[in-house]
C-alpha cells in the first residue's frame, strides 16, 4: 500500500518514514505544504499522514483542497495540537483519524493499518482468499496452513492483490499503490514479482490463484 507523509520537522518525517517502509509500504515524503498537495493531488494513496502546522500551505488547506477535489484517500492528521476543539476540527474537515505528538511509532502503525482496512472495506485484518490467508498486522501469509517465505515487496502486492480479491487489477494500479514516486515505472518488475508469487502460492497439486487477463492485468481468486 502506498502512503504520503508530509511533515515539515525532518526528524519526525525520517522516523515515520522509515518505520512506514520497514513495515513494507511504499512511502512518500514532504516537508511543506505546497509540496505535500502536489503530491496528494498528483497520486492515488492509501493513506495520508498529515501535519497541520506547515510552511507555505497548513494541513487544513491541504485537507480541504483534497476533499474538494474528490480524492479518497484516508488521512491522518499527526498534530500537536491536543485540545478538544482541534480536534473536533480535523475530524468535521475531512480528515479520518487524530494522533497527537508525541506519538509511539508502534500506534501510529495501528492506526494506518485500521485506515488501510476501513479503505478497502475489510473488517478483519486477516485477509482470505480461498485457502490463503494474510495477515496484515503480523505481516505474514499462509497457503493451505503452510508459511509462505516472501520478500516485503513480495507481501504488499499480495495484500494489494487480496484486498481487491475477485477484481482486474492492471499494472498501473500496482505501480500506484505498491511503489513509490522514485520507482521505475517503465520496467517490467511488476510482471516479474506476480511470477515470483505464482511460484510462492501455487505449489504442485494446489490450485491456480492468480489470473491473467490479457491486456488488462491479473485477478487473484478461485475460479468457481
Amino acid at each position: 500500500m502506498r502512503l504520503l507523509v508530509i511533515e515539515d520537522y525532518a526528524p519526525i518525517r525520517n522516523a515515520v518514514a522509515q518505520g512506514l517502509r520497514e513495515a513494507g509500504f511504499a512511502v512518500d515524503e514532504a516537508a511543506e505544504g505546497r509540496e505535500g498537495l502536489w503530491y496528494a493531488k498528483g497520486n492515488d494513496y492509501d493513506v495520508i499522514v498529515l501535519d497541520l502546522m506547515l510552511p507555505g500551505i497548513d494541513g487544513w488547506t491541504i485537507l480541504e483542497q483534497l476533499r474538494a477535489a474528490g480524492r479518497r484517500a484516508c488521512v491522518l492528521v499527526l498534530t500537536a495540537k491536543d485540545q478538544l476543539e482541534d480536534r473536533v476540527k480535523g475530524l468535521d474537515s475531512g480528515a479520518d483519524d487524530y494522533l497527537v505528538k508525541p506519538f509511539a511509532l508502534a500506534e501510529l502503525l495501528a492506526r494506518v493499518r485500521t485506515l488501510v482496512r476501513r479503505k478497502y472495506d475489510l473488517p478483519d485484518p486477516v485477509l482470505r482468499v480461498a485457502d490463503l490467508e494474510i495477515d496484515t498486522a503480523a505481516r505474514t501469509a499462509r497457503r493451505g496452513g503452510r508459511l509462505l517465505d516472501l520478500t516485503a515487496r513480495e507481501f504488499v502486492l499480495l495484500e494489494y492483490s487480496a484486498a481487491r480479491s475477485g477484481q482486474v487489477v492492471s499494472r498501473t494500479d500496482v505501480w500506484q499503490h505498491v511503489y513509490d514516486f522514485h520507482s521505475d515505472s517503465q520496467s517490467n518488475v511488476v510482471d516479474v514479482y506476480v511470477g515470483y508469487l505464482r511460484k510462492k502460492i501455487e505449489a504442485p497439486g494446489l490450485a491456480k490463484l492468480i489470473h491473467t487477463r490479457r491486456g488488462q492485468g491479473y485477478v487473484l481468486g478461485a475460479l468457481p
